[in-house]
C-alpha cells in the first residue's frame, strides 16, 4: 500500500495480482457535489469503455451478462454496484476491497486515469503526475536495492576466508577489524583505485561508501573480484600478488 497526494486529496495505491490499481474512492473526494462511483458506472460511455478494456486484457470476463447490463445502462432505473458488477461480469478493471484500506480501486493507466479525467481535466493532468513521479520513485529505490544486494554476493565467501585464513585466534576484535579492512581494500583499489578512507576523505559530504556510489557494473566485477580473492586468500597467496593478478 502507497499513498500519492493529487493536488489536496491523498490516494491510495494498492498491488493487485502484481498490477497497480488506484483508489477511485479517495479520487471522489475531488469531485464537486455528491456523486457516487455508481453513478459513473451506470453511464454508457464508462460501461463501453470498461467492455473493451476488459475484452483486451481479461480472458475469463463474461461478455454475455456484460452485454446484458450495457442494454440497460439506457434506462432511467438502472443502478448498478461495483461488487454486482464484479460478480457477474468477473471483470478485473476495477475491484471492490473491504477492510481497513477499503473502497473501489480501478486498474492504474487505462481506467483510473479515464476516471481521473470524469473528476476533471485538471485533475487527470496531476494524476499523472504524481502516479509517474511515485513509479520513478519506486524504481530509484529499487536500483539502490539491487545494487546493495549486488555487493553482497559474495561478501560471506570473502570474510569468510579471510577468518578462516588470515586472522590468527588470539587477536583483538579492532585487530580483527583492521584485516578485514585491508582485504577489502585490496578490491577497493582495483575497482575503484583508491582505499575506502581516500574514498570518504575525497567526498566528506556523500554518506555511505564508495561501494554504495559505484554502478551496477562495477559491482558485479566486485562481486567476482571478492570470489577471485577469497580463493586467493585459501591458496596463501601475497596480498600483492592478489591485486596484480
Amino acid at each position: 500500500m502507497t499513498k500519492i497526494t493529487v493536488l489536496t486529496t491523498d490516494i491510495n495505491v494498492v498491488s493487485i495480482n502484481n498490477e497497480d490499481y488506484i483508489c477511485i474512492t479517495d479520487m471522489l473526494k475531488a469531485k464537486d457535489g455528491d456523486f457516487f462511483i455508481s453513478d459513473w458506472l451506470r453511464n454508457r460511455n464508462t460501461l463501453e469503455y470498461l467492455g473493451i478494456w476488459e475484452r483486451l486484457y481479461n480472458p475469463g470476463f463474461n461478455y454475455g451478462e456484460f452485454a446484458t447490463i450495457r442494454n440497460q445502462s439506457g434506462l432511467n432505473s438502472f443502478k448498478i454496484s461495483v461488487k454486482e458488477y464484479v460478480e457477474k461480469t468477473h471483470a478485473i478493471g476495477i475491484q471492490a476491497k473491504a477492510g481497513r484500506y477499503g473502497g473501489t480501486y480501478a486498474h492504474k493507466k487505462d481506467i483510473a486515469f479515464e476516471f481521473g479525467m470524469w473528476i476533471s481535466a485538471e485533475f487527470k493532468i496531476y494524476l499523472v503526475r504524481e502516479f509517474q513521479r511515485l513509479k520513478e520513485l519506486e524504481l530509484a529505490q529499487l536500483g539502490w536495492s539491487a545494487k546493495r544486494e549486488l555487493s553482497k554476493i559474495n561478501y560471506r565467501i570473502h570474510t569468510d576466508a579471510i577468518k578462516q585464513n588470515l586472522i590468527p585466534a588470539e587477536v583483538t576484535p579492532q585487530q580483527a577489524s583492521r584485516i578485514y579492512a585491508s582485504e577489502a581494500d585490496v578490491l577497493n583499489v582495483a575497482m575503484f583505485g583508491l582505499t575506502a578512507l581516500e574514498w570518504r576523505d575525497a567526498h566528506p559530504d556523500l554518506k555511505g561508501n564508495v561501494r554504495d556510489y559505484a554502478t551496477v557494473n562495477e559491482l558485479i566485477c566486485l562481486s567476482n573480484m571478492e570470489n577471485l580473492n577469497a580463493v586467493f586468500i585459501g591458496e596463501g597467496l601475497p596480498q600483492h600478488e592478489s591485486l596484480s593478478g
